[in-house]
């Protein structure tokens, strides 16, 4: 039996994921208020800079043996064992290397586990980040637990993160407890288990359903997505592409069963006639690619929900950052703008990859280059990629303009557009915008409505996100879907509950802005014309049919269309507030310039340039 099978005899209290609120931690002593018992939660991030208000862990204001961390389950519960870590921080080493465990039905009397008529001591951490489990001889019902330290790194003074294993007595549930309706597959799936699951949602939906792979994970493993539309399989002229990716960090789970979550919900609703799945499934083409990463995935599921810590698994196997492994497309822009190159001698759109980074040798996940591959082949609209750890949505750009700078609000020319995109998820998700809710870690996003510009958080260069953007069509965002990166089995629910509602709302967004079709004289599309949109610095393409969809915010927008040999088209196209792009759509003409060349290429002549014409008019002359 592993590990992570014992884990789910009884699930975790809820120190990680909140459930356990911060009246329900209590300690002897504290060093400071940052480093007080609300912090020592299970897998809590220290921030950069440490300060008075978010820190690491659990401190003891002391170091001695008289020092105790207190959970309050405000239930009886039988309790299982204890998980604990050392304290996060970049600059220090504090942990526990042994304590005792005390319960108690009214904070005053206490029992102490016992092995035998000896006080039990359990064997803690080593160091301060890898958790340690700690199962008890057999269940103990109580109401509260503690745990006193007893001895500790000796350069380091006592500090915890802590979880709490166990199961609420028969009858007892919570009233706070959310449960959901939906008859879907709440477990954490293996890969074998996901290519099931994914066969059986296109064995019950086969007509709006397909699956395929756009490459292999470094151990060979396939990348598998589905896509839903009601004509899997090919591109339909005017119908928008969006995507849902997960799984870029392997630790971070909870994306990957969201994804799997949803693509059961959706082939359900559209079978039992559910109008808003119908629709969305009828006018827009849905790629889910749950598990991009599924090597890390491996590594952190054979810990466990608990034990796979902060990290563990979350690169990939020849240990690449797959999320920001792409190329740093934001400095070839920036550069080719202080050169004042663009838009005469450089694009401010579908900035080339540098030849560099396509080359065998660079370091580049085999992972990024399958879903490089993939972005430039299908012309996405929209798209978010899932990540664990937090509760935010992050916008583009994800790099600062400032080298130096470590955080600093870098908006793309689309920043209206990406805010309001944000805002969908982030309003709509059960717990991004409740200003009552405590921070995951050490930000506050829910002053921002839950959502925060990339760069403003944290620089990060060579992100999908920008890469996105710059390089194709495709809007990219990212959603933090909840602060355990890797939650128990018996989370998922609830987790599904909190997310459901943003994960359609945001895939209704694409058909938000303008679409139409640019065709020639003769009816036919042209391909690759350029979209310009009036007071915005960044341009789209048309796909090889000549359709295009341009994200937008309701208002009134001058859109002009250039394409090489064709004359230029301008016109006013209009948003309005209810979901539904307008039509807006351009036939252009060829230009006399075109038209010349067609004539001198047809009977086999070049055209004459003007200085030579001068020439020989003055010879005429004379």
């Amino acid at each position: 039996m592993t590990v992570a099978s014992l884990l789910t005899d009884c699930p975790p209290l809820g120190l990680e994921t909140l459930k356990i609120d911060d009246f329900q931690l209590h300690a002897s002593s504290m060093r400071h208020y940052g480093l007080g018992p609300h912090r020592g939660r299970l897998n809590i991030q220290g921030g950069l800079y440490e300060d008075d208000m978010y820190d690491g862990g659990w401190c003891a204001g002391r170091s001695d043996p008289l020092q105790w961390f207190e959970v309050d389950a405000r239930r009886l519960m039988k309790f299982t064992g204890v998980v604990t870590q050392g304290r996060s921080s970049l600059w220090l080493s504090d942990w526990v290397s042994s304590y005792k465990v005390l319960l108690s039905n009214d904070s005053h009397s206490w029992v102490t586990l016992k092995n035998g008529s000896r006080d039990l001591i359990f064997s803690a951490n080593r160091e301060k980040e890898i958790p340690v489990l700690n199962l008890f001889p057999k269940p103990v019902v109580a109401r509260y637990i503690r745990i006193n330290p007893r001895s500790w790194y000796a350069s380091g003074g006592i500090c915890m993160r802590v979880e709490i294993m166990g199961c609420p007595m028969p009858g007892d549930q919570s009233v706070n407890e959310v449960t959901t309706t939906d008859n879907l597959d709440f477990r954490h799936h293996s890969y074998k288990e996901m290519r099931q699951l994914m066969k059986v949602v296109n064995e019950m939906c086969p007509k709006i359903t397909r699956i395929y792979n756009i490459g292999k994970s470094y151990n060979g493993q396939k990348l598998y997505a589905i896509e839903i539309s009601d004509n899997p399989g090919e591109h339909e002229l005017g119908e928008p592409e969006f995507r849902y990716t997960a799984g870029s960090h392997g630790n971070e789970v909870l994306g990957r069963e969201l994804l799997l979550l949803l693509m059961q919900f959706m082939c359900q609703e559209y079978l039992s006639g559910n109008t808003r799945i119908r629709r969305l499934v009828d006018e827009t083409r849905i790629h889910l690619l749950p598990s991009i990463n599924p090597d890390g995935y491996e590594k952190a599921s054979e810990a466990g929900s608990e034990l796979s810590g902060w990290s563990l698994g979350r690169w990939s196997q020849d240990g690449l950052d797959i999320h920001h492994n792409f190329p740093d497309l934001n400095s070839v822009l920036w550069e080719a703008e202080a050169r004042r190159w663009v838009p005469r001698k450089f694009h401010n759109h579908h900035v080339p990859i540098p030849d560099w980074y396509r080359s065998t040798n660079a370091t580049v996940a085999v992972e990024t280059r399958a879903l490089v591959s993939w972005m430039e082949k299908i012309p996405f609209v929209l798209g978010g990629n899932l990540q664990g750890g937090e509760l935010v949505v992050t916008f583009p750009f994800d790099r600062t303009r400032s080298v130096t700078a470590l955080r600093e609000a870098t908006p793309t020319a689309d920043d209206h557009v990406f805010r309001w995109l944000a805002f969908s998820y982030a309003s709509t998700h059960r717990l991004m915008t409740d200003g009552n809710r405590r921070v995951c870690h050490t930000d506050d996003f829910t002053k921002e409505d839950g959502t925060i510009n990339g760069a403003l958080w944290h620089t990060a260069a060579g992100s999908m996100n920008d890469f996105s953007y710059l390089h194709t069509n495709c809007f990219e965002l990212s959603m933090y879907v909840g602060c355990d990166k890797f939650p128990h089995e018996t989370e998922l629910p609830e987790e599904w509950e909190n997310n459901r509602e943003s994960l359609l709302v945001f895939m209704e967004q694409v058909h938000r802005g303008i679409k139409g079709v640019v065709r020639d004289v003769q009816g036919k599309g042209i391909a690759n014309a350029i979209i310009s949109v009036e007071g915005i610095n960044h341009d789209i393409r048309t796909a090889s049919d000549g359709d295009y969809w341009r994200l937008l915010n309701p208002g009134e927008y001058r859109v002009t269309v250039r394409a090489e040999g064709f004359s230029v088209s301008s016109k006013v196209c209009a948003v309005g507030y209810d979901i539904g792009a307008s039509s807006c759509d351009f036939v252009l003409g060829r230009s006399n310039l075109s038209r010349i060349r067609e004539i001198m290429q047809k009977f086999n002549k070049q055209p004459i340039s003007m200085r030579q014409r001068l020439r020989q008019r003055r010879l005429l002359d004379t």
